[in-house]
């Protein structure tokens, strides 16, 4: 059984409906809701977007994830109130910032809305960041001083293209690149059109089309962990190093 046909029943079970009853309320008939549940045939586009719509999970996650292993009170709601990716919940349900390491983030590009994928990643918490989604992303090379080769920018998702600020730092996730960490600014002509420019000026600014990006994340803040070799660290460094700024956080909030 493909994904998707997996999904469409798991979905279509957890709303307690009939096959009949989820063909009635897309305007199709039972005999294609079969179809897709015992893979007899795919999706069309048009459909996708009305499973997408009906049951408030990204096209990405229908098509490419595994829901019947995610909780799906750990899937995001913004904007329209639809599902864009997994985030994840320890046991307090509290949220977990999932880390990008670098060996990881060379499968971003495929694995940014598949819910095993994210499942997979390291987590941290941090005690100061702002209401919204975050992820922790590597930096690669020299072109945003003064964070160094395998430092961690935290950042927030940002929901919509018009919420970006020009001048702001920002990780952006597309198509041709992959993972980029860059300054940008919208054109002031072509809407579609943004500029990235690195802060190290031997590197030349360039354009990105709109169409090109996948997802936009903005700076809060750096673990600048760039000055220490490899072999150095591990996560359980750096997840002690957090729980100590935790605890000097709460100090400070305390007034000591």
């Amino acid at each position: 059984m493909s994904k998707i046909a997996k999904n469409i029943r798991h979905l279509r079970d957890l709303k307690n409906l009939t096959q009949q009853e989820l063909a009635n309320k897309l305007n199709v008939t039972k005999a294609r809701i079969g179809s897709y549940e015992e893979s007899r045939s795919e999706p069309s586009a048009e459909m996708l977007i009305k499973f997408s719509n009906y049951f408030h999970i990204a096209i990405d996650a229908l098509l490419r994830g595994d829901l019947t292993k995610t909780n799906l009170d750990g899937l995001m709601k913004i904007g329209n109130n639809r599902l864009l990716f997994p985030v994840i919940l320890n046991e307090e349900n509290n949220e977990e910032i999932e880390l990008i390491s670098m060996k990881a983030s060379a499968g971003y590009l495929n694995g940014y809305a598949d819910p095993e994928y994210v499942e997979r990643l390291q987590r941290i918490k941090l005690p100061f960041l702002p209401a919204g989604k975050h992820r922790a992303f590597p930096i690669k090379g020299d072109s945003m001083p003064p964070l160094r080769d395998g430092s961690f920018v935290v950042c927030k998702y940002v929901e919509s293209y018009s919420d970006i600020k020009d001048g702001a730092t920002y990780v952006l996730l597309t198509k041709s690149e992959g993972i980029v960490y860059k300054r940008l600014f919208k054109h002031p002509k072509k809407k579609d059109l943004l500029t990235l420019v690195s802060d190290n000026k031997t590197y030349q600014p360039y354009e990105v089309k709109a169409a090109d990006i996948l997802e936009v994340w903005e700076y809060v803040c750096s673990l600048n962990i760039g000055a220490y070799k490899e072999e150095e660290l591990n996560y359980t460094s750096i997840m002690n190093m957090l729980k100590g700024l935790q605890v000097e956080m709460k100090s400070i909030g305390q007034g000591k």
